[in-house]
């Protein structure tokens, strides 16, 4: 066995244990963090933390909950809720992270945005991460579904009937992801095997896809700085901490993470404790009845966007039906955001404080959004109908036509 001399410094050490000093560059390329960042890049660990919170109250609700459409609701509603010791902490968990989850994907995704971090190489962390946002919306709708209320039950009507509107094979496709001609029990069994099974594999397999991906260098920081990793990590290893512009992984980096993760957990247990109810709509506490339908039926708050998309186009176009419009509409919604890397083709790698025009259209994606979502939820009648319409192709316009034309300018400019 080679002697293994003391080492001065980690480097020293995998020098010596490995013969190799390429070994060392590449994890130095990969465990060392920019020093100029903040608390919006705790937003990945802080979705780690969720997303075990979830599946670790999935297995406890597991273990009293009954898939069947006649037992659902009276196993959630009675068996978990009042006579599970606890089963109401885990249920309250369970659903507030669900929605909390969200709430911090669309920060992660729009500080992705705002910083370019789908440029220059990483584009695939922001595909994977993309592929994550799509993934864990169908579990949380096949989530939604199970404890078989009437929100629960007319979500899945509605949402199911969507696929009809695929040419040929759509009513057929209804059918085989229903199970049956309507929404029943064959269709809660189904959604129950992809909520438990099939989708928590796809987005753990997802997640180690999208913290691979992490290792490549690149500019992500406050100022859009480009940083030679290799040259500032041997700066900090020499003792040069202030003149750095990197920090190690472990202990620098993750300790702040922890920080930034425990205050969040404040707030986190104060929406369970005090204000679960935000995540629960009340009209989901009743059975769900197929012979009485809801006066409005929505869908969650981080789904309104997209279904204010869907019923925005209210009026047909020629022989093209309204229904066909929104349902092409709302497919594409979901999907756009992964075109950014596309669509914004601009060589200027720098936060949008630093790009006037794509920091103002930023913003304006921003708001159109928000109106997407509060209108989302209103009845789609009189001013309404119009207010969706217009937001939904302005959300369109900004996306396709603005941001396009920004990168051209952007790039005559260079």
């Amino acid at each position: 066995m080679a002697h293994i001399t003391k080492a001065t410094s980690v480097k020293d050490w995998f020098e010596q244990r490995f013969g190799v000093t390429k070994l060392w560059n590449v994890l130095a390329a990969q465990y060392w963090i920019p020093k100029n960042i903040n608390f919006l890049w705790a937003m990945g660990v802080t979705l780690t933390v969720l997303f075990t919170i979830l599946f670790i109250t999935g297995l406890l609700l597991l273990m009293y909950y009954k898939p069947d459409a006649n037992l659902a609701f009276d196993s959630v509603n009675y068996t978990i809720m009042q006579e599970v010791e606890y089963g109401w902490l885990w249920r309250h968990l369970h659903a507030v992270a669900a929605s909390v989850i969200f709430l911090i994907l669309y920060i992660h995704a729009f500080v992705g945005i705002y910083f370019a971090s789908y440029k220059k190489g990483r584009e695939i962390i922001w595909l994977s991460g993309m592929l994550l946002f799509l993934v864990f919306s169908a579990e949380a709708f096949s989530g939604y579904m199970l404890p078989w209320g009437q929100m629960s039950y007319w979500a899945a009507q509605v949402i199911t009937q969507l696929f009809g509107g695929i040419p040929l094979i759509g009513d057929a496709l209804v059918e085989w992801i229903r199970g049956d001609y309507a929404v029943s029990d064959p269709t809660l069994t189904r959604f129950f095997m992809l909520h438990v099974c099939l989708l928590p594999v796809v987005i753990i397999m997802l997640i180690m896809v999208h913290f691979y991906s992490l290792r490549i260098p690149h500019v992500n920081n406050l100022d859009g700085e480009e940083i030679d990793f290799e040259i500032e990590s041997e700066k900090f290893l020499k003792g040069q901490t202030k003149e750095s512009k990197v920090i190690p992984f472990w202990p620098a980096f993750l300790s702040k993470d922890f920080v930034y993760v425990s205050f969040f957990m404040i707030f986190f247990i104060w929406l369970v404790c005090f204000n679960f109810n935000f995540a629960m709509d009340p009209i989901n506490f009743d059975p769900a009845n197929p012979s009485k339908t809801p006066l409005h039926i929505y869908p969650e708050w981080y789904f309104l966007w997209q279904y204010e998309v869907l019923r925005g186009f209210f009026f047909d176009v020629g022989p093209i039906k309204a229904a066909d419009i929104g349902l092409a509409a709302f497919g594409f919604a979901s999907i756009s955001l992964m075109l950014m890397p596309l669509l914004d083709r601009s060589d200027k790698v720098a936060p949008a404080s630093k790009r006037p025009a794509f920091f103002v259209w930023f913003w304006l994606i921003i708001f159109d959004l928000i109106i997407l979502t509060i209108w989302g939820k209103l009845p789609p009648t009189g001013v309404n109908a119009w207010i969706g319409f217009f937001a939904s192709i302005t959300y369109f316009i900004l996306l396709l036509v603005v941001l396009p034309f920004i990168t051209i300018m952007e790039r005559k400019s260079k």
